[in-house]
């Protein structure tokens, strides 16, 4: 798809056999390739679609001398680029002529008809400070929501030729025309994970004091990944994110890919991720009940 430094349009970075790869057509086994996710749905094809469209967007403007606006006021540094908005308006014309009749929320653009059955939700590049800095751990965020349940999502990274895909077909890394499954490591003890969030300064004071509990329990925390630290998670590098003040474009399309990977994603009460903003990812679901004797002390 995007060999590093280098940039072929969206439809020629989806490789054939990601659109043709069906049951039955491995010379050896009969089959599917042993050990992959079976063949992609409709949507999970799109989703990937719309990944590398964006793709095409967004690395001509990283590393350049693109510039931002602030957006964020007295609320705090929240920088835009001009490509968070081309991206998330070349995704939403994609969807407008292949699904005309599904919705959109997206952070740049707002939402239309988001009541719909079918509505895809964007956050075109999260990590906007990363994406500024130079640093490859933006990730553009694409998710499909049926009847309010997000079914599909991807997590991409264009730079690193990296798109981490969750959906009814299973969990899969897609990287320059192979792909690999993605799982979720074993992790019986809160002790014993590798663990992460973005910036512990987003935190209010008493998240703040429950994260950092959870900090002094844990084997390692690493800080600034944004979403890529999901990624992470679902790839079986991490053990747990726990997050605050997220809006839906945030994790939409982290509960597909971690969940299809065998993870599991709450907020900090234990339900659904709700418009709470907080957010706890686990690849065991055995540290849930560990993360959440402090976290809840700060839910919403």
């Amino acid at each position: 798809m995007f060999p590093r430094g280098a940039l072929h349009s969206a439809r020629e970075a989806v490789p054939d056999a990601l659109h043709s790869m069906v049951d039955g057509d491995h010379p050896v086994t009969g089959g599917r390739r042993v050990g992959m996710p079976p063949a992609m749905t409709e949507h999970e094809r799109f989703i990937v679609e719309l990944a590398n469209t964006a793709a095409a967007v967004t690395l001509p403007f990283f590393r350049s001398d693109i510039g931002h606006v602030d957006k964020g006021g007295k609320a705090g540094f929240d920088p835009v680029t001009e490509a968070d908005k081309q991206a998330e308006a070349a995704i939403r014309k994609l969807i407008a002529e292949h699904y005309p009749d599904h919705g959109v929320i997206g952070e740049e653009y707002g939402e239309d008809r988001p009541e719909a059955e079918f509505v895809w939700v964007l956050d075109p590049i999260d990590g906007t400070r990363a994406f500024i800095s130079g640093l490859p751990l933006w990730t553009t965020l694409i998710a499909l929501r049926v009847r309010g349940e997000a079914t599909v999502g991807v997590i991409a990274q264009p730079y690193l030729d990296e798109i981490f895909l969750g959906g009814p077909s299973g969990a899969r890394l897609i990287r320059s025309g192979g792909e690999t499954p993605l799982k979720v490591r074993s992790c019986e003890k809160l002790t014993e994970a590798v663990i992460s969030t973005t910036d512990p300064n987003i935190f209010n004071g008493a998240e703040l004091g429950a994260w950092t509990q959870v900090r002094a329990a844990a084997r390692l925390a690493r800080l600034g990944c944004d979403a890529y630290a999901y990624a992470m998670l679902a790839s079986g590098h991490m053990d747990l994110v726990a997050e605050t003040s997220l809006k839906t474009w945030d994790w939409s399309a982290l509960i597909p890919v971690i969940e299809a990977a065998g993870g599991k994603v709450v907020n900090w009460r234990g339900g659904k991720p709700d418009d709470g903003g907080q957010v706890l990812a686990v690849g065991d679901e055995r540290l849930i009940d560990q993360a959440l004797v402090t976290l809840k002390r700060a839910a919403v």
